[in-house]
Parts: C-alpha cells; sequence; structure tokens
C-alpha cells in the first residue's frame, strides 16, 4: 500500500519524503482510466499522459501494473531527453522490502541480460553504419528505375510487365525492411532523424503510414504473441492459433470456419490478401480517422509517383490493377517471412516473463547467410532484434553469441532453422491447431 505523499499525477522527485508502494497496490491501477508502471524501481502514473505516448497509448498501457524497465530501454534511444517528460509522472518508488520484478519473474535472468546488454553497448554494437544503409536506400531506388526503363524500352506487353511487377515487389519488400530499421531508431543517434526518413521511406516509396506502423508494430515487440496484447495475433476469427485459443473455441462451439482446414485455406487469405486488402485499408482508414495529414501526404506522393510514371503505359485502370499485382507478390514474401518466426511460437494470454524470456518463447531464427539476411531484412536474427529493437541489423550476427550463451546458462531454448523449414513449419502449426480446435470441438 501506499506510505505517505501524494498519490496523483505530477508528483515530482523533488519532493520528500518519497511514497512508496507494493507491487500489490501497483497491480490494482491497470485500467484504462488508471495505469501505474514502474521503471528502475520508480513508480510513475502514466493514465492522462499515455495518450500523448508518441508509441502508442497501448503499447505503454500493457505493461500497466509491472516492472517496464527492460521495455523502456529497448525501445528508446536518447534516454536522458525521455526522462525528462518522466518527471512529472513520477508518483513515488517500490518498497524496500519489494522484489524490482513483479509476478515472480526471474531476477537473476533479467540481472544477466542487463549485463549482456552492458557488454553490447561496450562492444559498439548499437552504433550504426550509414553506409551500409545508404547502400539499402540505393539499391531500392535502382530497382525502381529499372522497373522503369523496362516498360519504356520493350513496352507493356505481357513479359515485361510481369517482370517489371517482380522487379517492383522486390523494391517494395526491402524498402518494407528498410522502414523497419528506421522505425526502429535504430540508424541515426537523434531519434527525430530516424522519424523523418522513415516517413519518407514508409511514406514515398511504400504510401504507407509511419504512425500506423509505430502504434502497431511497437505493441508487438512489447508483448509478442500475446492475446489481446499483440495486434499480429488477432486473426479476427479468421485463424486459431497456438493450443489454448483453439481449445478454448472448439469448447465454446465456435466455429466462425472450418479451422481443421485452417492450413490449406491460408494460402488463399493469408499470403496473397494481407497487404493488398486488409493493410492497405486498415493503413487508409486510420490515416483519415485520427486525421494524420502530414503521414497523408506522404502516402499521396507515392500514389502521385506511381500513377504519373505508369498510367501513360497502362492508363489509370490498368495502373490501378498493376499496383494491386505488385502488392499481391510483396504480400506473399511479407507473411512468410514475418510469420515464419513468430507463428510457430508459444501463442497464448499474457504469461507475465521477464523480457528476455517473453522474447526468447516468442521467437525463432532462420539460419544466417548472405541471401537469408537479404530476403528477410536481417530477420532471419528474430531473436536478437526483439531483445535489442534499436540494434542496426547488421551487429545481430555479433551480439547472436552472447545471447545463446545466455539461454544456455538458464535453460532457454534458442531456435534456429534453415529457411524452407522455417516456412514449412508455418504451414505445420495451423495444422496442429486446427486439428486441436476439431478434437474439442467434438469431444469437449
Amino acid at each position: 500500500m501506499g506510505k505517505g505523499g501524494n498519490q496523483g499525477e505530477g508528483a515530482t522527485e523533488r519532493e520528500a519524503p518519497m511514497p512508496t508502494f507494493s507491487w500489490e497496490e501497483i497491480q490494482k491501477h491497470t485500467l484504462r482510466t488508471d495505469k501505474w508502471l514502474v521503471i528502475d524501481r520508480k513508480v510513475y502514473n502514466i493514465t492522462k499522459w499515455s495518450s500523448r505516448h508518441p508509441g502508442g497509448q497501448r503499447v505503454i498501457g500493457h505493461y500497466a501494473g509491472e516492472d517496464a524497465t527492460d521495455a523502456f530501454l529497448a525501445f528508446h534511444r536518447d534516454l536522458d531527453f525521455v526522462r525528462k517528460f518522466m518527471k512529472p509522472l513520477l508518483i513515488g518508488e517500490l518498497a524496500p522490502e519489494e522484489p524490482s520484478q513483479d509476478h515472480g519473474k526471474n531476477s537473476q535472468i533479467t540481472e544477466d541480460f542487463r549485463a549482456l546488454r552492458k557488454a553490447a553497448e561496450d562492444m559498439n554494437l548499437f552504433k550504426s553504419n550509414h553506409l551500409f544503409f545508404l547502400l539499402l536506400l540505393a539499391h531500392i531506388i535502382v530497382m525502381e528505375s529499372i522497373a522503369w526503363l523496362i516498360i519504356f524500352y520493350f513496352g507493356n506487353g505481357w513479359i515485361p510487365t510481369i517482370i517489371t511487377a517482380f522487379v517492383l515487389a522486390t523494391s517494395q519488400a526491402q524498402a518494407g525492411w528498410l522502414q523497419h530499421d528506421y522505425g526502429h531508431l535504430s540508424v541515426f543517434k537523434k531519434s527525430a532523424w530516424n522519424h523523418v526518413v522513415h516517413k519518407f521511406i514508409i511514406g514515398h516509396l511504400k504510401g504507407a503510414s509511419a504512425n500506423w506502423w509505430n502504434h502497431r508494430h511497437f505493441q508487438h515487440h512489447a508483448k509478442p504473441n500475446i492475446f489481446n496484447k499483440d495486434p499480429d495475433v488477432n486473426m479476427l476469427h479468421l485463424l486459431v492459433l497456438g493450443e489454448s485459443q483453439p481449445i478454448e473455441y472448439g469448447k465454446k462451439k465456435l466455429k466462425y470456419l472450418p479451422y481443421n482446414h485452417q492450413h490449406e485455406y491460408f494460402f488463399l487469405i493469408g499470403p496473397p490478401m494481407l497487404i493488398p486488402t486488409y493493410f492497405q485499408y486498415q493503413i487508409i482508414t486510420t490515416m483519415i480517422r485520427r486525421r494524420d495529414w502530414v503521414d497523408l501526404a506522404w502516402a499521396v506522393s507515392y500514389y502521385a509517383r506511381f500513377f504519373i510514371t505508369y498510367v501513360p503505359f497502362y492508363g489509370i485502370l490498368g495502373a490501378v490493377v498493376f499496383l494491386n499485382f505488385i502488392r499481391f507478390l510483396e504480400s506473399h514474401w511479407f507473411v512468410w517471412v514475418t510469420q515464419m518466426n513468430h507463428l510457430v511460437m508459444e501463442i497464448d494470454h499474457e504469461p507475465y516473463r521477464d523480457w528476455f524470456s517473453s522474447q526468447l518463447v516468442a521467437t525463432c531464427n532462420v539460419e544466417q547467410s548472405f541471401f537469408n539476411d537479404w530476403f528477410s531484412g536481417h530477420l532471419n536474427f528474430q531473436i536478437e532484434h526483439h531483445l535489442f529493437p534499436t540494434m542496426p541489423r547488421h551487429n545481430f550476427h555479433k551480439v547472436a553469441p552472447l545471447v545463446k550463451s545466455l539461454c544456455a546458462k538458464h535453460g532457454i531454448k534458442y531456435q534456429e532453422k534453415p529457411l524452407l523449414r522455417a516456412m514449412l513449419d508455418i504451414i505445420r502449426c495451423l495444422k496442429k491447431s486446427g486439428e486441436l480446435w476439431l478434437d474439442a470441438y467434438l469431444h469437449k
């Protein structure tokens, strides 16, 4: 319970004596209208401020009632700047007799992980190679130019059109990985510079919204594979995932679709439709609903550039069909790469694990090779990326041995697979979940 002092939002660090709280008291404040969290044993009331949080109010709200220290360190590069905003939110600290971790989380793993992070910082693994990212941007622009030259020189016949579509789908996929780097603040030291380039790449090169991506993707990183917290496992009743959800649906006799066949209809509703239908609709409606005019202007610049470039060859309707065919191709690439690291892992309701353990049970790696690195945007190092979201991707292979060593020390499984097996595992896990649903539906 609180001991003395003002518990309202706005107390400052200068206030003395500092009120102290137990975890029991802190965990009472997890509502949308009443949210507290803990960072470095300091207690903050984020209720009013969460709506102004740059990463979105949901991602910070997912840590209400918990210790958010490792998530705070993972997501922010300029800690001194961020802490200026935290001072007015400080309302107290953990009572001296309280552990630093909530819900019985493993304090030794947490301590060892923070030592690992310090070692990575000492090795300058959070320092980016700007030439690396410049070359990635250059090869995207080269592909965009080649695509236009193919149509310009060879005309708009079927063969040049299909070749051009594949070239543009490749450039779009690579732009997707590159915007991901800037969105995670992993290129420049100053967050503002990352944000500007992020808007250019995701907006002008892809026609999407930086703010939409931030608010969605950061939730996924904060609570990967956690129902009601990670939007990437919200399947809108189209699929059942993991082991607990299929059984829950089966017992309740929920049959929105024949889930025992989801490993088959996944090929129809997953890879081909995610980007050209669901994402495209969600991005546009989100920008308009939130009146995000800056992101909308960037997206409009993409569509203007695309149609100015290709309407002379295909006409308006033909250019629209061409654009959606490109996104159809890109969508396959995106879905297989992003789901091979997560869909096959544990997916469940909130288990309250420490940061290190929560990322390891929800992610797996794909073997390193030049092709795999390029093809996946280095997301074949999904474990390292999730542990250190602001680390430049070209350094993942350097920190991986340290991560493996910590996993071995604590008996935590570090999963790494060949690329093809990782993709096939998606179908296997969907089939297994579908069978669990059918068994529960028929017999429980």
